[in-house]
């Protein structure tokens, strides 16, 4: 707990680890002795909907996920969301308790309550389009690779995450190997939370957010915080726009070159190794995930002109072709927050595995182009 005092009133701060039963019985703890007006929770609305209805995801409509390009976004949300219910199943507790106990005691003694936290689809959006593409690799690596290790995690584990210096160490080591992700996940909410709290408008305020965010708000409290420009979700980045079409022209140039340079059969083994050399990376991606037969016709056959088309993604057609073949059924996403505890249930769930599928043809066919690219200038200068 830590308080801070404000003009009129008071914060007290209750630093929590979202999977930890100790937590959940502080903040009923401390809501009952403080009896404060307001309660502050480090939920956003969406958050909030998620834990209150869990029935939730079924209304999701996959297809408008994949035309939206959100499938990467789902996907790493999907696998923070297991990494926690892991962890918690372990321990046999519910993820984000002390937020519900937090909720449910603020409305039995009558206090308001505050969802303080950003959007998390502000957060995300945020989150992917201030990263460069292996930072992006990167952290879709180190979240899949979180699927093998709380093995090992022991209760006490989770109760070092409320102490101090284990909680800077971690923070540090994620701000040096993904600096935007830091930036974006734990400063800007740092700050967000910050403001939301501290605007609350109650004499005493009750906020419980997880300790890690504590040492950032105890920072940001008081501050001006342009909370407009955190609250802002950047549009994509005119360099990836100018780079989406810049290599589609370098590779078409490649092509005119080889013809002028080396003849008209030359431009055409040109195309022909590109258009083999894609095929058959998109195909691969698909095969390795068990694609219906006509998802991976599809990739192969869509994959030599989409990667010359900055505006279409050989991983989008795949996906959009597998979910006309092997759409998800209610039963989908009934056993969605059972499926994303395992690896084997992220394969099994038809949700999870479309949204990987997109994810991993795109990342083969990607392959693919900077494998062509070579085998193309070889004709040129023989």
């Amino acid at each position: 707990m830590h308080r801070l005092a404000q003009a009129g009133g008071e914060i007290i701060l209750v630093g929590t680890a979202h999977v930890s039963r100790e937590s959940a019985e502080l903040v009923e703890r401390v809501i009952d002795e403080e009896k404060p007006d307001v309660v502050c929770v480090e939920l956003c609305q969406a958050r909030f909907d998620a834990l209150k209805q869990k029935d939730r995801w079924q209304e999701t409509d996959i297809v408008k996920v994949i035309r939206d390009n959100r499938t990467a976004l789902l996907l790493s949300q999907l696998l923070m969301v297991s990494f926690q219910r892991r962890i918690a199943e372990k321990f046999n507790i519910n993820p984000g308790e002390e937020m519900l106990r937090a909720i449910a005691k603020a409305e039995s003694t009558g206090a308001r309550i505050v969802l303080a936290d950003r959007e998390i689809r502000v957060t995300l959006l945020r989150t992917w389009r201030m990263m460069r593409f292996w930072t992006r690799l990167t952290f879709l690596s180190e979240m899949i690779l979180s699927l093998f290790i709380t093995e090992d995690i022991t209760e006490e584990d989770i109760e070092k995450l409320k102490e101090h210096d284990a909680l800077d160490l971690a923070l540090k080591a994620v701000g040096e190997k993904l600096p935007e992700v830091k930036t974006t996940l734990i400063d800007e909410r740092d700050q967000y939370l910050a403001y939301r709290i501290g605007h609350s408008g109650g004499r005493k305020v009750v906020a419980v957010v997880g300790a890690g965010h504590v040492p950032g708000i105890q920072q940001s409290f008081g501050r001006d915080i342009d909370i407009e420009a955190i609250n802002r979700i950047p549009p994509p980045s005119v360099w990836a726009k100018f780079f989406g079409w810049g290599f589609s022209a370098g590779i078409i140039a490649l092509f005119i070159a080889g013809f002028f340079y080396s003849g008209g059969q030359t431009s055409l083994k040109m195309i022909l190794s590109w258009s083999a050399i894609t095929a058959a990376c998109a195909a691969v991606g698909a095969i390795l995930l068990l694609a219906h037969p006509l998802t991976i016709l599809a990739s192969a056959l869509s994959a030599p002109l989409a990667t010359l088309h900055p505006l279409i993604a050989t991983g989008w057609v795949a996906g959009l072709v597998e979910a006309s073949f092997r759409k998800p059924q209610v039963k989908d996403f009934l056993d969605l927050k059972d499926d994303i505890v395992s690896l084997g249930g992220f394969f099994r769930n038809k949700i999870t595995r479309l949204l990987i599928l997109v994810v991993f043809v795109n990342l083969t066919t990607s392959i693919g182009t900077f494998v062509a690219i070579p085998v193309m200038m070889k004709y040129i200068f023989l």
